[in-house]
């Protein structure tokens, strides 16, 4: 699997993702200064319950848009045998039952989620606890989680 395609389908959905969260922010905007949603009275609160729609959309808009000048600057390298997992390792783990999960480590956007090859590959950032507990580490290294109050171990098993 190819640490720079997945980068591209990352970058790519961060601009999807963007261009939907602007078209929202200015729908937001539009509906927030309508005239036909000026208050009448005090209890008339549309435009205002609007506003608040059109500040969330545009922090949204801007949270994107760092994620994705973020993902753009990221430069990738290959995977370092002297320091383990850094930012912008593409990794493979694998649970107590044999099942795999495909991470990128990166600078932001965790949770973001792409597919390539018709595997599934999750955004996580050094942030999540996931993302701390795997930097530094190698493969056949293990890693120890807990999730909701229960334990979950998984072996890195491939590291690009």
């Amino acid at each position: 699997m190819s640490k720079q395609a997945v980068h591209q389908l990352i970058i790519e959905k961060l601009k999807v993702d963007l261009d939907v969260a602007q078209r929202a922010a200015q729908t937001a905007y539009e509906t927030a200064t309508h005239e036909e949603n000026i208050a009448e009275n005090k209890y008339d609160t549309l435009g205002l319950e609007a506003s608040y729609l059109a500040a969330g959309q545009a922090r949204r808009v801007e949270e994107i848009r760092q994620a994705l000048l973020a993902w753009q600057q990221l430069g990738l390298k290959p995977f370092d045998e002297q320091r383990g997992i850094q930012n912008g390792d593409l990794i493979t783990l694998e649970d107590d039952d044999g099942h795999p999960r495909r991470l990128f480590l990166g600078p932001d956007g965790a949770g973001l989620k792409v597919h390539l090859d018709e595997s599934l590959i999750t955004v996580i950032t050094a942030r999540a606890p996931l993302g701390q507990n795997l930097l530094g580490k190698f493969e056949g290294d293990v890693i120890d989680i807990s999730v909701n109050g229960s334990r979950q171990s998984y072996e890195v098993t491939q590291i690009v």
